[in-house]
């Protein structure tokens, strides 16, 4: 049977639903999904009507988007029209975790921009965190990554650690990237002499610091799946060096390897009692 429906001119005018959904499927902006609204509205069909209200759900989506995004460059906006340039957003991660370095990411956006999902990395799923860093490096008017690793962070803490991976960020964005102005994920960054704004949340809160959570996230994440292939026993690959139940009883089975933060008191504790020659707890 005919998807067309109807009859004479009027259902041979029609485009079928398949032509439809194929519209839809390619709809990219919303001139795209107006588009599609305007081939199903008055058309009978199930189907038609369908499509019409995804569209329009899409559109509604796509609004809220761009008001989201508004309140996300806010401050940055500000600043630009003030004059201010090379407006960096940074922010860190890997703090937290048992293995592996501390990342730090510094980006600046350009003035206009057109990244949806933008948000804190932690709530961006896995699969759009590294699509989204691949479109923010290709839009990015520049991009600084630093680094420090475990036998820094055992060193000097990972506060300081943390910092220091800033730090280092900016100093490479710097080496390609004017940049005027800083905002910063709940830190101050030491040792560079620019003006900082410290935002708390600032990578839920500003659109350039969300950015930058996500580089740095995605950067560690390959990391630390590198260093899981090099140390299998440990599933890198799967927590990221957090301390999860199952690394922690690869840790009481096999004691730290050497991309462990000695310093942690769980690594420490592992450390020690595979010096004291503890059985492995079951």
């Amino acid at each position: 049977m005919s998807d067309r429906g109807g009859s004479g001119n009027r259902g041979r005018d029609r485009p079928s639903l398949s032509a439809l959904r194929d519209l839809l499927r390619r709809a990219r902006t919303d001139a795209d999904l107006e588009s599609v609204i305007r081939n199903c509205r008055g058309d009978g069909r199930a189907g038609a009507r369908d499509l019409e209200e995804r569209a329009k759900r899409r559109l509604e989506r796509n609004g809220r988007e761009r008001e989201r995004m508004a309140r996300l460059l806010a401050l940055r906006d500000e600043l630009l029209g003030r004059g201010v340039r090379g407006i960096a957003g940074v922010d860190e991660v890997g703090v937290g975790p048992l293995a592996g370095p501390v990342v730090a990411a510094a980006v600046v956006l350009p003035e206009r921009v057109d990244l949806v999902d933008i948000d804190d990395s932690k709530r961006v799923r896995p699969a759009r965190r590294r699509s989204l860093a691949v479109e923010i490096r290709q839009v990015a008017i520049g991009v600084g990554l630093g680094e420090v690793g475990v036998e820094e962070i055992d060193q000097i803490g990972i506060h300081h650690a943390a910092l220091e991976a800033m730090r280092r960020a900016v100093a490479s964005l710097a080496r390609t990237t004017e940049v005027g102005h800083l905002l910063v994920d709940a830190r101050t960054v030491p040792g560079v002499g620019l003006p900082q704004t410290s935002i708390v949340k600032g990578d839920q809160k500003d659109a350039s610091i969300a950015a930058a959570s996500i580089v740095a996230k995605v950067h560690r994440d390959e990391l630390m799946e590198r260093l899981g292939r090099r140390y299998p026993a440990y599933g890198f690959e799967r927590h990221m060096g957090y301390g999860t139940a199952f690394h922690m009883a690869a840790l009481e089975t096999h004691g730290p390897c050497p991309v462990h933060r000695r310093s942690f008191a769980p690594v420490e504790q592992a450390a020690r009692r595979c010096t004291d020659g503890a059985p492995a707890s079951a």
